[in-house]
């Protein structure tokens, strides 16, 4: 019998990482015949770990410190992974490093498929400018909002990314506090949750009809949902969904087979105590 197929995640930190666990139940759902590891890489090894493991195996998906460096190390980008300036997908193609950033589509499924969230003439807020909200704002543009805010504590970034992304929809730039009137979605892309904190939003963003949504996720509801609920949001949702999204498209650019993604969303979601 041969041996499967290699697939790993590297980052570091890297212990805590689900996606081994995704993959390994997508390839026994689809029949695949693959080994799916988790990679701990020291920050100044990642272009030898990279060169290292294309040796034999067929793809990696890149966390945390090293998507810019899979960017700039891709010999070949997606459109999506040359707008987003960071790379989490990778597999070779004729001896070509191909780069590809699949969290903005996995983000969008999330809310409109498992969701059912319309985001098509919706007012949505961006929190954060950094790699997290650049890597969604095509894909959710694409989705037609009627306005999309980038809001950032430093204007300048915001409109850094406002001015890269206007070609593709009507997105505006603002500071924390001068954001005014209510919105339909919130999508929290900075890493205030990670330290239990929130953006400092003036009151009024929130109303009875907000969707919030924040891209970390964990056992208990993140610092910025909780904040959300308190406020009175229609829904807070967390980001699981969109990490096993983004793992299905991975799995679906190595593979050609797209994976059911409820089974093992629902496996998870039991795993962390939640229903």
């Amino acid at each position: 019998m041969d041996s499967p197929d290699q697939y790993a995640v590297m980052g570091n930190p890297i212990a805590h990482s689900k996606s081994p666990r995704i993959h390994r139940q997508f390839a026994e759902q689809t029949g695949q015949q693959i080994e799916y590891r988790a990679l701990r890489v020291d920050e100044g090894d990642f272009e030898q770990a990279l060169e290292h493991f294309f040796k034999q195996g067929k793809g990696l998906n890149i966390t945390v410190p090293f998507k810019q460096r899979a960017w700039q190390l891709s010999g070949r980008l997606s459109e999506r992974a040359q707008l987003a300036g960071a790379v989490n997908t990778l597999w070779m193609e004729g001896g070509v490093l191909v780069g590809d950033n699949t969290d903005g589509c996995g983000l969008v499924t999330d809310l409109v498929q498992n969701q059912r969230l319309l985001i098509n003439a919706k007012r949505v807020l961006l929190l954060g400018a950094g790699g997290a909200a650049r890597g969604v704002l095509q894909p959710l543009l694409a989705e037609g909002p009627a306005k999309l805010v980038v809001a950032n504590r430093t204007l300048a970034r915001a409109q850094e990314l406002v001015e890269l992304f206007s070609p593709f929809g009507v997105v505006e730039a603002s500071s924390f506090e001068a954001l005014r009137g209510a919105f339909d979605l919130i999508i929290n892309a900075t890493s205030a949750s990670l330290e239990g904190e929130v953006p400092p939003l003036p009151p009024g963003v929130v109303a009875g009809h907000t969707h919030c949504y924040d891209m970390m996720y964990g056992a208990e509801p993140t610092a910025f949902n909780r904040w959300a609920k308190s406020k009175g949001a229609k829904d807070c949702i967390d980001g699981l969904g969109m990490l096993v999204e983004q793992a299905a498209e991975a799995f679906y650019l190595w593979r050609g087979v797209r994976p059911d993604t409820q089974p093992v969303l629902a496996a998870l979601r039991a795993e962390m105590g939640q229903t």
